[in-house]
């Protein structure tokens, strides 16, 4: 029976590249340092110290890209994405008949988790499945990822977390893992009421993410008032860099600081 294959959320290919362009510049760096077989004075010296110069940044990218592929390989030992999924799944409950969203499903993982926590419901998935993970993330590979896991509970379709292709108030549910921060030039608080515009009065939401003001969130805690304010219930902010899904000092390593879920009801 074939296995499910949810990827990486840091693909190989990304390590490798970084990798091959740190190579490069090294290389780059000794020839324009040692010969003017290329370039000749002032250039050759600039050259030589532009390379030397990008090459300890790019050597620290390649080994954290790395370290964050080790990490979140399903099939490695740490299994921190499969951690984080299970995790996020578990906020979140369907009434029998009804009917969830995961937002920016990527392989799957999530939608599919989240489906079979909750066998009497329906969980639909969307994404764009363009830009950099083009290649990686396909509807194609999440149809075959369901199938794989045997569940039928499920369907997937195109979806932009910026503007959802649903009405107001059609799911009983809604979820997402790390997919807004990804969003460049938008208000993230926006893109959490998007989400939120889709869930139905009664509902259940349970959003992972990097929730800091690095990351362009602003103020949560105002956001959460706000929320409350608006009649929202149950509304809280859970760091799950507090062991819950990784320790703190994995979280700084790894570059997830911030790591945050939004739970609560509509």
């Amino acid at each position: 029976m074939k296995k499910p294959d949810y990827k990486n959320w840091v693909p190989k290919s990304m390590v490798i590249g970084l990798g091959a362009a740190t190579a490069a510049s090294a290389s780059l760096s000794v020839l324009f340092g040692s010969t003017e077989s290329i370039l000749k004075g002032r250039p050759r010296q600039i050259a030589a110290a532009a390379f030397g110069a990008a090459t300890p940044v790019l050597l620290f990218y390649t080994g954290w890209m790395g370290a964050l592929h080790r990490s979140f390989d399903y099939n490695g030992k740490r299994k921190l994405a499969k951690t984080i999924i299970d995790g996020t799944a578990e906020y979140l409950t369907l009434p029998d008949g009804g009917t969830g969203l995961d937002v920016g499903c990527g392989s799957g993982a999530l939608t599919i988790a989240c489906a079979k926590r909750n066998p009497r419901a329906q969980m639909v998935g969307c994404d764009i499945w363009s830009g950099a993970y083009k290649a990686v993330f396909t509807k194609k590979r999440c149809e075959e990822n369901a199938a794989a896991e045997g569940v039928a509970n499920v369907r997937f379709t195109e979806g932009n977390a910026v503007r959802l292709p649903f009405p107001d108030e059609s799911f009983d549910a809604v979820t997402s893992n790390y997919v807004y921060h990804n969003i460049a030039g938008q208000n993230k608080q926006a893109l959490l009421l998007e989400t939120l515009r889709v869930l139905k009065k009664g509902g259940s939401f349970a959003i992972h993410d990097l929730m800091s003001r690095a990351r362009y969130y602003g103020d949560m805690e105002a956001f959460v008032r706000k929320l409350k304010a608006e009649g929202y219930e149950d509304v809280r902010l859970i760091d799950t860099t507090d062991g819950r899904f990784m320790g703190r000092k994995e979280a700084a390593l790894l570059g997830l600081g911030g790591s945050t879920l939004l739970v609560g009801r509509k």
